[in-house]
């Protein structure tokens, strides 16, 4: 150790950083994130004696996260669950994709066939919406966690219908619940022929099991109908069926909510859809429907997400699957639990690779800011050791470096925050003075309340 002294000041630079914490730390390993931005969303902790969790940001590699500070029996119980609970790939790998999206695109989580099984796919509904998805396909995770549920029609739906079938109540009544029910199969062949004639196709063209497919979903679900394009030919079927079936609609009140494409160009033929409603909204004066969303999907990573939200785009919704769910870019976050100090004891482990090897001792850690508000390092130094200063010179060992070399920050930002002690949770020093005032001016006994 530098110095000669296992209670030295290591300092970490922009190339490598430090988030310690207190007397169990965990690793970060270099490029342990998704992706090559050195950046994470942190879980909330739970420890049995005290937790400590980052005031800032992940993004100095190799990162020390805080944890839990407890007597000696803790640290076998808590080897597997800490590191457990501070896996958060998924809600980082979604908060990632929100970015790439921007704020303006609806992201779907459609991951559900491609997780680790029911509780996987659970979990991956949940973490995706907390890291910024807009809802999931996944039912379940709305019922059980109250994730916004939504999604389309399936591909076997509509192929499930041969074009034969006759609905068993082909009457719809109107949005506003007055006037005569109409029959909408027989409305809908109407507007057919006028769509194709305005597109130049035969009437004959689009398939007859999509369109009853169309067809009994609309009559199922008349205010949210939509419609899924590419079954078999987005521009000679899928279309003109669904618009067929948003026009009949319409003449009863009723408006679609939007179409689905899940093959192909994603990114042309939804600007060529949105030129078709654009004309066909002139064309027979429905203004809603030149605005009507269209969500994409198919195996959508985060190259296709860049071209999908470029501006210019015709593009509003995008439902994610394997991308979102599994991680491609990094499977696991690389977290492992160690031991520094046991009844204020410090404990170190030496091992025969250098990078494994722990600094022994109970920590405090400090990020320090030149005087335009940038980074200079963090500090990593015992935690009975006085903090650093602003305006005061402080010597310290750059981490891998063999001399030491001395900063002088303008600003010091302490970077651990108590959340757990004693297994309460811990409030912040406003908080705390607050409570502190409340009990000293309040009498020792509550008055009753009286019941009738």
């Amino acid at each position: 150790m530098p110095g000669g002294a296992w209670g030295a000041r290591w300092g970490l630079g922009q190339d490598r950083g430090s988030c310690p914490r207190p007397e169990g730390w965990a690793l970060r390993k270099e490029h342990g994130l998704p992706g090559p931005a050195r950046w994470g969303v942190a879980p909330g902790l739970d420890g049995g004696a005290q937790a400590w969790v980052l005031e800032r940001d992940l993004r100095l590699p190799p990162c020390r996260v805080p944890g839990e500070d407890g007597s000696g029996w803790l640290p076998g119980p808590h080897a597997g669950p800490l590191p457990c609970c501070s896996n958060s790939l998924i809600a980082t790998n979604a908060a990632r994709l929100r970015l790439i999206a921007g704020p303006e695109k609806r992201l779907l989580e459609m991951g559900l066939r491609r997780a680790q099984g029911p509780d996987g796919g659970l979990t991956a509904s949940t973490y995706s919406y907390l890291g910024g998805f807009d809802g999931s396909s996944n039912v379940l995770a709305g019922q059980l966690r109250g994730v916004p549920v939504a999604g389309t029609l399936a591909h076997s739906f509509v192929t499930s219908f041969l074009g034969t079938e006759v609905p068993p109540d082909p009457m719809l009544a109107p949005a506003a619940g007055q006037g005569p029910t109409v029959d909408l199969a027989a409305s809908v062949e109407t507007w057919l022929e006028r769509v194709c004639a305005h597109l130049g196709l035969g009437v004959q063209e689009p398939h007859r099991g999509e369109r009853a497919a169309f067809v009994a979903y609309a009559l199922a679900f008349p205010r949210a109908f939509q419609g899924l394009l590419d079954t078999y030919s987005v521009r000679r079927s899928g279309l003109p069926n669904f618009l067929a079936v948003a026009l009949a609609l319409e003449g009863l009140g009723y408006q679609a909510v939007g179409v689905r494409l899940d093959s192909g160009d994603l990114l042309q033929q939804a600007q060529e859809i949105r030129g078709v409603f654009r004309t066909v909204a002139a064309q027979f004066r429905v203004p809603w429907l030149e605005s009507v969303p269209i969500t994409v999907s198919n195996s959508i990573d985060e190259e296709e997400l860049a071209r999908l939200a470029q501006k210019g785009s015709e593009v509003n919704g995008i439902g994610i699957g394997t991308s979102v769910v599994t991680c491609p870019r990094q499977p696991s976050l690389g977290c492992v639990y160690k031991l520094v100090s046991v009844g204020g004891q410090p404990r170190m482990k030496l091992t025969e690779d250098p990078e494994k090897q722990t600094l022994p001792g109970s920590k405090a850690a400090f990020r320090l800011l030149g005087s335009n508000g940038s980074l200079l390092m963090d500090v990593l130094q015992l935690a009975e050791e006085p903090p650093p200063q602003a305006g005061q010179e402080l010597r310290v060992w750059p981490r891998g470096a063999q001399e030491s070399c001395t900063v002088r920050p303008a600003h010091v930002e302490p970077l651990l925050r108590l959340w757990v002690q004693q297994g309460q949770v811990a409030l912040s020093e406003k908080l705390q003075a607050l409570v502190d005032k409340l009990s000293a001016s309040s009498p020792r006994e509550s008055p009753m309340v009286g019941a009738a």
